[in-house]
């Protein structure tokens, strides 16, 4: 009988009140670790938008030299226009990506039998995925306002950009351009981002323990990288993940800006503006144009996503 009593025993995580919590705790600790990622690289991203997009203003110039116009033009705080909108993104945005990946992982792995490496791939992806539908709407807002120079606005905010492309571009549907290539792109790119930090940190964990882990700090029988190992595998799993999808990330910024880029009549479906930006600037100025800074930009920031996101499940007991 005491053999049934400790089986029987409820678990605490069991309970309807405790996985509400559960659910709640994973959403911060995913949003506040992508706020974190974005915050450190938001100047960066401004200065991609630009490139990606050929901005008429800094059209010749290159990642530094933009990276330099941008404040004799602006301001220092021209380097983080858009970042409002993206902060009121990234949030969700984050949230949404890390806890549905945990639980995808769960589904893929309990319920279909899918394990072993290829199951942090799929979880990856799908992950992405429902976060870029849930919260595209937000993205395609902050590109509008990053795209914009001073003295030249279209948009005099985040209401205001919401407001004019639900007026005058067709309602809901203004705010979904580009939302196919943004989902093809996403499923690499999330997947193999996730993958590829899995990874090493499963293997890093496995073979070298006491040099790349230690006890988490609200569990310890659960052993977590140390934070710079943490950082350098984050770092490696965004530059892997970024290469791989970096012409569709072209693709979807050009179709974002719609009416705002003079030819946008040349860029309506995914095919036409790969096409399109191959034809007129080739695969280095055109598919890639950028890549470099984003080399710098996602390599800090998936370093600060995974490793804050890491942080943060020892801060709310997630371990």
């Amino acid at each position: 009988m005491a053999s049934e009593a400790t089986v029987s025993k409820p678990d605490p995580m069991n309970s309807p009140v405790q996985r509400d919590y559960y659910w709640v705790r994973s959403f911060v600790a995913g949003g506040v670790a992508g706020c974190c990622a974005k915050s450190t690289i938001a100047p960066l991203d401004r200065v991609k938008i630009l490139l990606q997009a050929q901005n008429p203003h800094y059209k010749d110039l290159g990642v530094l030299e933009t990276v330099l116009a941008v404040p004799k033009k602006e301001g220092y705080l021209g380097l983080y226009r858009g970042n409002g909108a993206m902060m009121i993104r990234i949030f969700p945005y984050g949230a949404i990506q890390f806890m549905a990946f945990d639980n995808y992982k769960k589904l893929l792995r309990k319920r279909l039998g899918i394990s072993g490496h290829i199951h942090r791939l799929l979880a990856g992806s799908m992950a992405g995925i429902t976060a870029v539908i849930c919260t595209y709407p937000l993205d395609v807002v902050r590109a509008r306002l990053a795209f914009q120079v001073k003295g030249h606005q279209r948009y005099t905010g985040i209401i205001n950009a919401f407001q004019t492309i639900y007026h005058k571009e067709g309602g809901v549907t203004g705010f979904y351009r580009g939302l196919t290539p943004t989902i093809i792109g996403m499923a690499p790119y999330a997947g193999f981002s996730f993958f590829t930090f899995g990874t090493l940190k499963s293997l890093g964990l496995k073979h070298f323990p006491e040099y790349l882990g230690r006890p988490s700090s609200d569990n310890p029988e659960v052993l977590v990288l140390k934070p710079h190992v943490n950082l350098l595998c984050g770092g490696v799993a965004g530059a892997i993940a970024q290469t791989i999808s970096y012409p569709l990330d072209v693709a979807r910024r050009r179709m974002q800006l719609g009416n705002v880029l003079p030819d946008s009549e040349k860029c309506l479906t995914m095919r036409n503006t790969l096409e399109y930006v191959y034809k007129e600037y080739g695969v280095k100025k055109g598919l890639y144009r950028g890549l470099s800074l984003n080399y710098v930009r996602c390599i800090p920031s998936q370093a600060v996503a995974f490793t804050t996101y890491e942080f943060m499940k020892q801060v709310l007991h997630l371990n």
